[in-house]
């Protein structure tokens, strides 16, 4: 299997959703979200899936890890696990990220070909009912770090791999 990178949002007490959405807006997050991802692979569950409209614009190729296989249409795959996601992307071109949800992050950074992890991380207590997993004994090593901040949010976007 490939190295894979993570890409996510979250709050420093780990939230990354609320009922579904995402419990924040901000504009330079979702830009730099579609950014690095357009033109590649994107693996991610059900609800991440139904609640992105844009999962598959932009040149990106969608692995949805879901049972309801009437998601499956042109330009967008499913499998019924991680693993089975990921064997589908061996055979596509582009990087892949994994997108999400809770479950899928957690079983995606316990494999040893997650190699790198984009992490917007929002400054700020938010109540929530998903949550990233703790990544800094995963992901120790900080390679990018860039400061943001928009009237409503203070945020900081990093690049992370494994330690050497």
């Amino acid at each position: 299997m490939r190295p894979f990178s993570l890409i996510v949002s979250c709050s420093e007490n780990l939230v990354i959703g609320r009922d579904g959405r995402l419990p924040w807006s901000i504009p330079e997050d979702q830009r730099f979200f579609h950014e690095q991802t357009a033109g590649q692979i994107v693996v991610m569950g059900r609800v991440g899936f139904q609640t992105w409209p844009k999962a598959a614009a932009d040149g990106r190729r969608p692995i949805v890890i879901t049972g309801n296989q009437a998601l499956a249409r042109s330009g967008v795959e499913v499998a019924a696990s991680l693993p089975a996601a990921l064997e589908r992307a061996e055979g596509l071109a582009g990087e892949i990220y994994i997108c999400g949800g809770e479950r899928i992050y957690r079983e995606a950074m316990a494999r040893p070909e997650a190699a790198r992890l984009y992490l917007t991380l929002v400054h700020a207590q938010v109540p929530g009912t998903t949550h990233f997993p703790d990544w800094r004994t995963t992901f120790p090593r900080e390679i990018a770090r860039r400061e943001g901040a928009d009237a409503n949010w203070r945020y900081t976007f990093l690049t992370l791999t494994r330690a050497l």
